[in-house]
């Protein structure tokens, strides 16, 4: 009597372990070569993480296989056939009733020697550049039982993710006007090697008349390279109270670029942006980029960058948290006699980077050309001019600065500390477009501009609460003199920062049962001190200023999913 009663038990609690709302679920996906061939005959076996059970099937013709009635849990998914190494995919997540597709590449031993990236440190990280960018995504030559395997790393298989953010702020002099927006991000991966996304940003405020859409697709090639294509899409129109307010800015960019590996120690970045826009005519204009990365030593990186446009450095600053600002990234248009001008520009940069333990060092030699450079301008214009493009953000606008042409020299020292608390300083030389002292009239402003060399020193702290998880940034950045632009104004490395005193916080916020995913506060606080301030008179007879950055204050809540 009582084995029986022990007997029960133990299946009740057995069936207890398992919900009764779970439904089972499936792994299927495609199996092929190095060369995209489909493999017929692969064996594919998910082995259960939570009860060691296995499960096996065959490929077809095509390459496909199914694995089918699978109990939701965590899955390592094994492919195996004669003249190939192994392929493994570990923790392959299956939740209730989920159908997950993961596509396989076998590879020979030949292939994988091919793969395998330069040697790195113990201490390897992903802080800086110290590994090649493809290799990351490449599969792990690994030994397990005294045999290699192939453990796939690719973009990772995962349902729809999504993020939702409401911000509420202003720019300019006075913050006396709000701005409003929802930006959000929707991903979702394509077939293990592809990455979908599209991401928005829709104004609706005071001042705020624009919209951004940008989608793109990134694709993880067998041989480690990563081709992407994006198309973004802006719409903006001028403040409704101006002459110009029938002609709303509109433009598409359309970009192409590729990532890859050459001999395992050195990483090459090509691609190219078609920007058209129409404001009072159109202007088309090509943009290429590039940059060659050469690995001297697992701590040591020398780069060649080449740029058209200047660099979105969201990542660095700290401000990836929320869905990205992309209206930060251009069209930079201006003015000139009523005619739409298209800011141009080629910067051309070699630098050398070094670490030693957790101080990492780079010195770098840069030269800019930029052509119809737009300054930023703040302050309510209450009469149209045919030199001035108002801004969609409220009280900003966009003035025609003329041609930069400077050579420069940067110095950058990065140190991590404990609790993940990171400081960098950047110290830079260089020219920038300044305005002659005794000018006070906006229609003067062109004819007394000129280049200037200055001195620029900036301090970054980022770091994390342990028990609170509040991220952090703060910044600032100095200059021995007044500058209408930033000195190297296309560093696009780890000391990159805004001008003057700038802050970004992001605090996770308790859940609710009610809504999945996770909550998050976001404040953006940039030159908060209003500094560099340049006062002028507008063609109206009111005061505007001319700066380098505008203070602005920004907050919102963002939804994770």
């Amino acid at each position: 009597m009582g084995r029986k009663v022990g007997s029960l038990l133990l299946v009740l609690a057995v069936a207890l372990s398992v919900p009764a709302f779970a439904k089972q679920g499936s792994i299927s996906g495609r199996v092929k070569n190095a060369a995209g061939v489909p493999q017929m005959g692969a064996m594919v076996e998910a082995v259960s993480l939570n009860t060691s059970k296995s499960y096996t099937v065959f490929t077809d013709s095509l390459g496909n296989y199914a694995l089918s009635e699978l109990i939701p849990g965590t899955y390592d998914v094994r492919v195996t056939a004669a003249s190939f190494l192994p392929t493994l995919r570990e923790a392959v997540g299956l939740k209730s009733g989920a159908s997950v597709v993961i596509n396989l590449t076998l590879s020979t031993l030949s292939d994988a020697i091919r793969m395998l990236p330069a040697k790195q440190s113990a201490k390897e990280d992903d802080d800086w550049k110290w590994t090649l960018r493809s290799a990351a995504n490449r599969p792990i030559l690994r030994v397990q039982n005294g045999k290699p395997v192939m453990v796939a790393n690719g973009i990772e298989d995962r349902p729809l993710k999504a993020t939702v953010a409401f911000i509420a702020g202003s720019d300019g002099d006075t913050m006396g006007s709000s701005e409003l927006s929802t930006r959000f991000t929707v991903e979702h991966s394509l077939f293990q090697t592809g990455l979908l996304s599209f991401k928005g940003d829709v104004g609706y405020g005071p001042g705020s008349n624009g919209s951004v859409f940008r989608t793109s697709y990134t694709h993880q090639m067998s041989d480690g390279s990563r081709p992407e294509v994006s198309l973004t899409v802006r719409r903006f129109a001028p403040s409704p109270t101006l002459a110009l307010h029938d002609a709303a800015l509109e433009a598409l960019t359309l970009s192409m670029a590729d990532t890859m590996s050459v001999a395992n120690f050195m990483d090459v970045r090509v691609g190219t942006e078609f920007q058209s826009v129409q404001f009072l005519g159109r202007v088309n204009a090509f943009k290429p980029f590039g940059s060659v990365d050469v690995h001297l030593s697992p701590n040591t990186v020398l780069e060649y960058q080449y740029a058209t446009s200047t660099p979105n450095m969201r990542r660095w600053k700290g401000f990836d948290s929320a869905p990205a600002d992309l209206t930060e990234s251009g069209p930079r248009v201006t003015l000139t006699d009523a005619q739409s001008m298209l800011e141009r520009g080629r910067h051309q940069e070699i630098s050398l980077s070094k670490r030693m333990g957790k101080t990492s060092l780079q010195a770098a030699y840069y030269q800019d050309r930029v052509h119809n450079a737009a300054l930023s301008g703040v302050g309510d214009l209450e009469s149209a001019t045919d030199d001035i493009l108002p801004d969609v953000y409220s009280g900003t606008f966009a003035y025609n600065g003329g041609n930069l042409d400077t050579n420069g020299l940067r110095f950058v020292v990065q140190r991590q500390f404990k609790n993940g608390l990171t400081a960098t300083v950047n110290y830079a030389f260089g020219g920038v477009l300044e305005l002659d002292p005794d000018v006070n009239q906006m229609s003067e402003v062109r004819s007394h501009m000129h280049n200037e060399c200055r001195h620029s020193l900036s301090a970054k702290v980022a770091g994390t609460l342990p028990r609170s998880k509040t991220e952090w940034l703060t910044s600032y950045k100095w200059t021995n003199g007044s500058s209408l632009t930033p000195v190297d104004w296309y560093n696009s490395g780890p000391g990159q920062t805004d001008a003057y005193l700038n802050v970004f916080i992001r605090q996770p916020l308790p859940g609710t049962g009610f809504m999945p995913g996770k909550m998050e506060a976001l404040v953006d606080l940039r030159n908060l001190l209003a500094q560099g301030y340049r006062p002028m008179v507008g063609p109206d007879g009111q005061t505007v200023y001319l700066v380098q950055a505008a203070r602005s204050i920004r907050g919102g809540v963002a939804f994770v999913f």
